[in-house]
């Protein structure tokens, strides 16, 4: 259940009488680690059920979570892991080593990476072999937010930093690359999403043909358009070249 913080945080009485409305009655017991969960049960008229006060069996508190989230993610629901976990995401032209680059890096930190998406959507689109460009609007949004979803459902078990091959924003510079204009539903999309880094990865190294790439004609105008982007919008970001094996 999400609370609002809505009140001051020594107001027991006030914080009391918000959990009746929440629960729309009062509980029987209330079970905390803390001093103030004494006056905090008294407000409600129920039974208070102190737990580990020193933290022996738990060494873990919600101060201890705020002052150092990454150091206590075993403490921390899912639901809110998902938030504190950092994310850094790879974008690049085609064949320039992205997804490689994502495998070593979740690798080398024992963490999660999240595979692309698009390229899924894409085996199924062209399953029959052959690789057109009849692409539409809806299916950007498709992928994107696709993708956000993937992202963030992985980022619920991630060991501090999730790798996640592509995103929303990279999604919007495809739809430029085949239907030559930007789409704001796409871009409102990737505007809702935070990374702490993006890594783009050079488009020197050779194109490799594997089936279902369609893109070496214009992979030096998907690099600069990147690196356009990628400043226009201020995102953090960093430019990496070479082998990545």
């Amino acid at each position: 259940m999400a609370v609002e913080d809505i009140l001051a945080d020594d107001d027991t009485t006030g914080w009391a009488a918000y959990t009746v409305q929440l629960l729309g009655s009062a509980p029987d017991a209330v079970f905390t680690s803390e001093d103030y969960g004494e006056g905090y049960a008294r407000a409600m008229g129920a039974k208070h059920v102190m737990v580990d006060r020193h933290r022996v069996m738990y060494p873990c508190s919600g101060t201890m979570i705020r002052k150092d989230p990454l150091a206590c993610l075993e403490w921390v629901s899912p639901c809110m892991r998902q938030f504190y976990i950092k994310r850094v995401c790879i974008v690049g032209a085609e064949s320039t080593g992205k997804t490689t680059l994502a495998q070593k890096l979740a690798e080398h930190y024992l963490t999660s990476w999240v595979p692309e998406y698009g390229r899924e959507y894409c085996v199924e689109k062209w399953k029959d072999g052959i690789i057109t460009d009849d692409w539409v609007s809806e299916e950007f949004i498709t992928i994107a937010t696709e993708q956000g979803r993937r992202e963030d459902q992985a980022a619920r078990s991630a060991n501090k930093v999730l790798i996640c091959d592509t995103d929303p924003f990279a999604t919007s510079i495809w739809h430029e690359r085949y239907l030559h204009h930007r789409s704001a539903e796409v871009e409102t999309i990737a505007s809702t999403r935070r990374y702490d880094l993006y890594i783009l990865t050079g488009d020197e190294i050779p194109f490799v043909q594997d089936g279902q790439r369609d893109g070496e004609h214009v992979r030096h105008w998907m690099h600069e358009r990147f690196i356009e982007a990628l400043t226009e919008t201020n995102r953090p970001w960093v430019l990496v070249s070479g082998d990545v094996a």
